[in-house]
Order: structure tokens, then sequence, then C-alpha cells
């Protein structure tokens, strides 16, 4: 509230400051609240979280503080894409009647969209598919389009897909992208983790 007080009423004040007392208050606040520490554990911390750090310290000496913490984030966000890409997973079985199950493990977004496709045999699949998504998530709108892309390379190949156990958000995302989905996605079922614990609360007492 201070701070506040004296940015608002206190400016004209404030510029009567000479600059290079400013400089050398500013330069004791960083060397205060840099955090030392870190380079205690920079050999057992990540590479990638080392770098983040290196570069954005280097930028907010080279430009100012307000572009390094958004060139953290992006670079952050950038490095977690790439690590989770590959996670996402697709255990496969026959049912009893001939339908395919692909039972999808992970988030499906925009770095994840290469690994998802790459999971799909459209051409020797059956006839019937089902797309289970108990645990995984549609996240973003990259994993919406590569869901409906996947959609009609199986109707063009006379196949049809049905989406199971989306969750009440995947579901919105996908419905408000193309309405025409909603004839695939079986809404009639319960999640089968919930079954699970079901039967052992039920065990237990």
């Amino acid at each position: 509230m201070a701070l506040l007080a004296s940015l608002l009423f206190g400016a004209s004040l404030i510029e009567q400051i000479p600059l290079a007392s400013l400089v050398g208050v500013m330069f004791m606040v960083v060397v205060g609240t840099f955090a030392w520490s870190s380079f205690r554990i920079i050999n057992k911390v990540p590479r990638t979280d080392y770098f983040v750090l290196f570069v954005v310290s280097a930028v907010t000496i080279w430009q100012d503080l307000a572009i390094a913490v958004i060139t953290g984030v992006i670079i952050s966000t950038l490095v977690f894409a790439w690590k989770n890409a590959p996670m996402i997973r697709a255990r496969k079985r026959i049912k009893d009647d001939g339908t395919k199950v692909y039972e999808i493990w992970g988030s499906l977004f925009f770095g994840a969209v290469h690994t998802f496709n790459s999971k799909f045999d459209v051409k020797n699949d059956p006839d019937q598919i089902e797309i289970d998504f108990v645990e995984s998530k549609v996240s973003d709108h990259s994993g919406i389009e590569a869901l409906t892309n996947l959609v009609e390379k199986y109707a063009d190949a006379g196949k049809s897909v049905t989406l199971k156990h989306l969750s009440p958000e995947c579901k919105t995302l996908l419905l408000k992208a193309n309405p025409g989905l909603d004839a695939i996605i079986e809404t009639s079922i319960g999640d089968p983790r919930y079954h699970v614990v079901t039967d052992m609360m039920d065990a237990e007492v």
C-alpha cells in the first residue's frame, strides 16, 4: 500500500531523487533478492530449469524484468510441451464382437498430435472402432482438430468410430468446434473407475 501511495501521490517528490541514488538502491535490492543458493544445487536440477534461469537472468540485464518473465514463461511452456508430447499412449484390444478399442492415456494437445496420430492404423483396423478417453483429455484446438481429422479418415475408409468417456469439458470443446461429432459420442455409460471405487467401498463395509 505504501508503494502504491508513493506512486500515485508522491511522484513529484520521487522525481527529485537523483537517478544515481536509485540505481544504488536497486542494485542492493537485486543482491538481496537473488537466490544465490541456486548455484549450490545447479548440478542437481534439470538442465532445462538451469537454462530457463540463465535466460531469464540474462534478459533481465539486457532488457527488463517484464520481458524476462514473459520469455521465461514461453520457454517453460515449450519445454513442458516437448517433455509431455511423447507421454500420450494408446492401449489396444479387440472385443468379442470384433470392435477394436483404443484406450488413450495422456493429454491430447498441440505437442502430442503427431504421437497421437501414429497410434492408429486406419487402413488395417476393423469396421468398428472405439476410442476411450477415460484416462485422457482433449486440451486445446490442435487436439480437437487431430481427433476430428482422425474420425474423418475412418469415415472415408467406410468405418465407424465411437468416442467414449469424454469429460464434460472435452465434450463441450469438441461439439463447439464440430457439432456433428455428437452422433458418435457415447454418453450413456459411466466412468469405469467409479465402479472400482464403489466395489472397494462395499467390500470395506
